[in-house]
């Protein structure tokens, strides 16, 4: 008999978001392989194969769990992509970089298992506390400069979605011509003096792979004279809650960039 598929049934996630939204959805019976970044959720890394990282994947491996899916995220996985391709699987890879591609995204991947009509509630609440903290934000009496570090060595500045979050949790990024640049290298500061002139009251640090380092921020030459290191408001956001382009940057990264806002607001509001 000739039956109807409802969506792919054994999916390999490439990244975290696309893990942590199929859960969410309550679909994780589909995911036959995940990223070996994969932190949220937790129990995803007990129940789940480690496939890939981010620049590469055994893709052998992958063949072998049968996947009649694969997810991925970026330009930067097109060469993953590819060989999958012409190994006969289905691949879809997302390149969301704003915060409406995000919202875009989890949309498609939950209609793609048949969940839309779930998807878009869970995304009409995350939206709905996105408004909240956009509209406490905008009631500040003054807003904080962010200076979002995503690199240390060299200085690269927060991607799009990032500052879109930084300025719906309160504050304004101070390099907002940067966040437009979807790669990394093109959002490299390559004189850190620049840094200090812009003098921002708050730095965010999101060392992708590695822990942030206050101590090591501040000891920078000339960096004295940074608002934020004269105040002590040098903050880290795990990359995993901020820099992963799905359900944890709408909510938990979000949410700790607002707390950040309002404890300096309390004091230089």
């Amino acid at each position: 008999m000739l039956t109807i598929p409802r969506g792919p049934q054994r999916i390999v996630c490439l990244t975290e978001e696309a893990t942590e939204w199929l859960y969410l959805l309550g679909e994780e019976a589909r995911i036959v392989g995940i990223s070996g970044y994969t932190v949220r959720p937790r129990r995803a890394r007990e129940e789940k194969p480690k496939v890939s990282a981010f620049l590469s994947a055994k893709i052998d491996k992958i063949l072998d769990l049968k996947p009649d899916c694969v997810f991925g995220f970026s330009d930067l996985q097109a060469d993953i992509a590819a060989e999958l391709v012409r190994k006969g699987v289905q691949v879809t890879i997302f390149n969301q970089r704003s915060v409406d591609e995000i919202f875009a995204m989890l949309y498609q991947v939950a209609a793609m298992v048949g969940r839309a009509e779930d998807g878009l509630r869970l995304l009409e609440g995350m939206r709905s506390r996105l408004l909240a903290i956009e509209a406490v934000g905008r009631a500040l009496p003054r807003r904080p400069r962010v200076f979002f570090e995503e690199w240390d060595e060299p200085h690269i500045s927060g991607i799009r979605w990032v500052s879109q979050l930084v300025g719906i949790a309160g504050g304004d990024d101070v390099f907002p011509e940067l966040a437009v640049q979807a790669m990394g290298k093109d959002r490299i500061i390559a004189d850190g003096a620049e840094i200090v002139r812009r003098n921002p009251d708050i730095i965010v640090g999101s060392w992708c792979g590695k822990k942030f380092r206050a101590g090591k921020v501040a000891a920078r030459p000339g960096w004295d004279a940074v608002n934020a290191v004269r105040d002590a408001q040098l903050f880290e956001i795990k990359s995993a809650d901020i820099l992963q382009p799905g359900p944890a940057a709408l909510t938990d990264g979000v949410a700790q960039l607002h707390r950040i806002v309002l404890a300096w607001s309390e004091v230089h509001g």
